[in-house]
């Protein structure tokens, strides 16, 4: 081979990695600008609270992986009936007991929860499944949930619980009026 031919070949193979190096760069940053559109300030959270954004965003993917193998179903109309009425009665409550009210409401969205199919393991994995299909709401229930345990412990003021209560209303509305099952998303 003379030098000319080693020179073609050498520019060849630098070209192929760098095509080879912007198309990798092109996939992590629409699987990014994917997962951050379908996950909203969940994405932010978990990037915040993983230190690390390719562990953040295999978390993420492991939830919508997760998320897709279970059976979640809408409610239908005599259930969604129920459960406003269930939610109507627990908003009442709260101005003669605002700590219970919060207490009923936190049961009332885990009974919601159960019906529609999400696994009731713990509360972390009951957000983390959550925040697939309501990325808007998930830290709402973060809050409220705090709230609630802390209002359970004796602390927490009027005001904390009817942030809770608020914050529980988001989230009740959004697993009781979706009369579908939210679409499933791929990754790319």
């Amino acid at each position: 081979m003379d030098q000319r031919t080693m020179v073609t070949i050498a520019l060849i193979v630098v070209v192929i990695a760098v095509v080879a190096f912007l198309g990798w760069l092109y996939s992590r940053q629409k699987r990014s600008r994917m997962l951050r559109q379908r996950f909203g300030p969940e994405y932010d959270r978990v990037v915040h609270s993983e230190g690390d954004l390719r562990r953040a965003e295999g978390l993420l993917e492991f939830r919508a992986k997760r998320r897709e193998k279970l059976p979640i179903r809408p409610l239908d109309r005599t259930q969604r009936t129920v459960f406003n009425d269930r939610w109507l009665a627990v908003q009442s409550r709260f101005v003669d007991d605002p700590g219970g009210a919060v207490a009923d409401a936190d049961l009332l969205i885990g009974e919601v929860m159960q019906v529609r199919g999400y696994p009731m393991t713990n509360f972390e994995q009951q957000a983390a499944d959550i925040s697939v299909d309501h990325p808007r709401v998930v830290e709402n229930y973060r809050a409220a949930h705090n709230i609630a345990v802390q209002s359970g412990n004796g602390q927490g003021n009027t005001e904390d619980l009817r942030k809770a209560m608020v914050h529980y209303r988001s989230l009740f509305d959004e697993l009781t009026e979706n009369s579908s099952v939210p679409r499933k998303e791929k990754m790319a």
